[in-house]
């Protein structure tokens, strides 16, 4: 399901690269795009035509877009960055003094404690 979303995805992208394109420059800045001549279709003809079919196209590449975003987050399951480990942790009896994760990610950030080293004598 995935892989044909994705293919229809591209396809959108393409299209509507394409499309953008093909649509006439408004500012000219290096003097092509214009273009006049007797085609089968008036210039505004033409613009109209671009124009609805590029929205056509950038609605399809939204909705796409999030029903793929949406796909990929359907089946992910919540996880501790915290600690890495599947299972859960062991439930502590009443009474008894908490225990810390071991091997989680906070434990591998700690740094070992350096040896003090001599301070400077501060002044009264």
């Amino acid at each position: 399901m995935q892989t044909v979303i994705i293919v229809i995805h591209l396809m959108l992208v393409l299209g509507l690269i394409g499309v953008v394109l093909l649509q006439r420059s408004e500012g000219g800045g290096l003097g092509i795009g214009g273009g006049g001549g007797g085609g089968f279709m008036s210039s505004r003809g033409t613009t109209n035509l671009l124009t609805r079919t590029t929205a056509i196209l950038a609605a399809g590449f939204f909705l796409t877009s999030l029903f793929l975003s949406w796909l990929a987050g359907y089946e992910r399951k919540p996880a501790s960055i915290l600690n890495p480990s599947t299972s859960p942790a062991p439930i502590s009896q009443p009474g008894s003094a908490p225990q810390a994760p071991v091997g989680g990610l906070l434990d591998s950030l700690k740094k070992p404690e350096a040896p003090s080293a001599p301070q400077a004598p501060q002044s009264k």
